[in-house]
């Protein structure tokens, strides 16, 4: 996976960043709308397909835990890493594929799976989320 920005390599915070997307993962898989939205920095943005932005901490706690009271009951997500660039020393922009898996399914749904963004910024030594974007890898 690449992880340069010129001669600038990840080191020390490499498996930092990429443990973000399973922080997601254990949240989303426990329907922990609170988990969920901590991964995020309090001024953090979702951008979703179906002209979903939602914006803070706060707002994204809410927004996950209607969907896991609806749409996304008994669903889980998975998401993994496929570039890392540095962007400084606080910030990294993480590229993943993934996308929602159906109860029962083993393997992303074509139809579900998405290429995100997700632009981290290191808070008091900790990665979080900071701006999330993802885009279906098919149209609907």
């Amino acid at each position: 996976m690449p992880s340069t920005n010129g001669s600038a390599t990840l080191t020390e915070d490499e498996a930092a960043v990429r443990a973000v997307p399973q922080r997601i993962v254990a949240a989303w898989a426990e329907n922990d709308a609170e988990a969920f939205a901590k991964v995020f920095t309090a001024d953090g943005s979702m951008i979703l397909p179906g002209d979903v932005f939602v914006t803070g901490r706060e707002h994204i706690r809410e927004f996950m835990a209607a969907g896991y009271a609806g749409p996304y009951r008994g669903t889980r997500v998975f998401g993994e890493p496929v570039a890392i660039k540095i962007l400084g020393p606080t910030t990294v922009l993480l590229i993943t594929k993934g996308g929602v898996l159906a109860p029962g399914e083993t393997e992303v749904a074509p139809e579900r799976a998405v290429r995100a963004s997700w632009l981290l910024a290191k808070q008091d030594g900790e990665w979080l989320l900071t701006a999330y974007q993802n885009t279906p890898l098919k149209a609907a």
